[in-house]
């Protein structure tokens, strides 16, 4: 008996190093596709234009490019995953990001940039879809918060290292900058490469809980209040900077303060996020986070004072990454036992994410020009876009009884 003890305690303790070796490649993952893919090139675009590699606009197009790379990927990332493998997809994905940043150390033409920015922006948005619903599975329902919390801090990671790194590697010349991104995503697929899990055979829904699916506009509902939430944050992450250093008159210096704020926020929102949803739920926990982001938008518009601006700054950084594993863990709340069903959600979530975020930029863009610069429309649309999600949400919640926490006690 005693060593049929000792056997299972090895076991469990063999599976929760593999689970956490296997959230540690999720980390590297999310990491190199959005923190670092997408976030380091924001500080490199005025190096890339003082180097006179590209005009101005033409800078702002390569931008554009991996966002519409990211849409893609995000489309197609199961498809690929589907007539190859998982594990495979997201190992190709991450050696097609590292090899974008090498490949840009080159400015060999505006087309041969826009490729590989474009090749970048869609293995993040592939890696986004498929590297926490691959992870998630090994871990137990209690601790899964926590757990994709630590996964998606590599974003709030990329955005830390975009203001702290690229600073430091831009003194040694852009060349060298990009070379050195290109190291360190190297790096980063190591120690991934080993970690990810073998692919789970047998992904069908499983027809005894068919009945506790909820009906397809519950998800749809979701998927809006993601997009909803995307659009609230795009005041911040546009028109902060901006807003400190000419709205308020405090000069540029200022802002990047307040953007350093917003990265920290972003690196341990995950976790606090992820935490918070282990404790209560993952449905109320996003409640409280719309909550919380809607006053938190609105304050750069109210005029409240630094500290009040300071903390906006970090709670809006926090939400826009602790949010997204709010929104995974919400969407497994709603499918449980169906893991297929789960990743197409996340799938679409992600696209409709990305495609409000894009139409919000502009849209705010537009609506800056056309009010001669009145940053405290700007935050008040945010917030109200937070708002609309918290009160579909509670629509939902009032109309609609779905799975959340008893589909939890069944997995315990």
């Amino acid at each position: 008996m005693t060593d049929t003890t000792a056997h299972e305690t090895d076991r469990n303790h063999q599976n929760a190093r593999m689970a956490w070796r296997a959230i540690l490649s999720a980390f590297c993952a999310c990491l190199i596709g959005i923190g670092l893919a997408r976030f380091a090139y924001t500080p490199l675009l005025p190096a890339i234009v003082d180097a006179h590699w590209f005009e101005a606009s033409a800078a702002a197009y390569l931008g554009a490019a991996n966002l519409s790379g990211y849409l893609v990927g995000a489309l197609l990332g199961r498809t690929i995953a589907a007539r190859a493998s998982t594990v495979l997809t997201l190992r190709i994905m991450m050696l097609a990001a590292t090899a974008a940043f090498f490949a840009c150390a080159f400015p060999v033409s505006f087309l041969w940039f826009f490729a590989w920015r474009f090749a970048a922006g869609l293995a993040g948005g592939a890696l986004m879809v498929l590297a926490a619903p691959t992870v998630l599975p090994l871990i137990a329902p209690s601790r899964r918060g926590l757990a994709s919390g630590i996964i998606f801090m590599g974003i709030g990671a990329g955005v830390a290292l975009s203001g702290t790194l690229v600073p430091l590697l831009l003194q040694q010349g852009l060349r060298e900058t990009w070379l050195g991104l290109g190291a360190l995503s190297l790096l980063l697929t190591i120690i991934a490469w080993s970690g990810w899990p073998r692919d789970v055979v047998g992904h069908t829904a499983t027809s005894h809980n068919a009945t506790h699916v909820p009906k397809r506009w519950t998800l749809r509902a979701l998927y809006i209040e993601y997009a909803l939430n995307a659009a609230g944050w795009v005041p911040h992450m546009i028109f902060l900077v901006d807003f400190v250093a000419r709205g308020l008159g405090e000069g540029l210096q200022v802002g990047a303060e307040y953007w350093v704020l917003f990265g920290l926020g972003a690196t341990i929102g995950p976790i606090l996020a992820g935490h918070l949803a282990d404790r209560t739920d993952f449905a109320a926990a996003l409640r409280f986070a719309f909550l919380l982001e809607a006053v938190a938008v609105a304050i750069p518009a109210s005029g409240l004072g630094q500290a009040w601006l300071i903390a906006s700054s970090l709670i809006v950084g926090a939400f826009v990454t602790g949010t997204v594993p709010l929104m995974l863990g919400r969407i497994a709340e709603l499918l449980p036992h169906h893991p297929a069903q789960q990743k197409v959600a996340w799938s679409l979530a992600t696209v409709f994410f990305a495609l409000f975020q894009a139409a919000a930029a502009y849209g705010l863009s537009f609506v800056f020009a056309r009010t001669g610069g009145n940053y405290g429309v700007l935050f008040f649309v945010g917030a109200g876009a937070m708002v609309l999600a918290l009160a579909i949400d509670l629509s939902v919640a009032v109309f609609i009884r779905t799975p959340q926490k008893h589909a939890q006690d069944h997995d315990s």
